[in-house]
């Protein structure tokens, strides 16, 4: 499946967000997650299907000030 995560193209046999996150390394409760503009919270990535072409955000905070 062909999906865009932070502004890169990626292309991956994943079903839902948690898969997602979990094949790109991406660890920790304070990650912020959008699907399509959506926000999808916490509780809700190992639900949340992904589709072809989707664009998923993942922020999370950064030390410093």
């Amino acid at each position: 499946m062909k999906l865009t995560v932070n502004g890169e193209d990626h292309e991956l046999t994943v079903t839902t967000l948690a898969e997602l996150l979990a094949a790109l390394d991406f660890e920790g409760d304070w990650l912020a997650t959008a699907v399509n503009g959506e926000l999808v919270h916490r509780a809700d990535r190992s639900a949340h299907s992904l589709s072809d072409r989707d664009r998923i955000e993942i922020l999370s905070p950064m030390k410093g000030g």
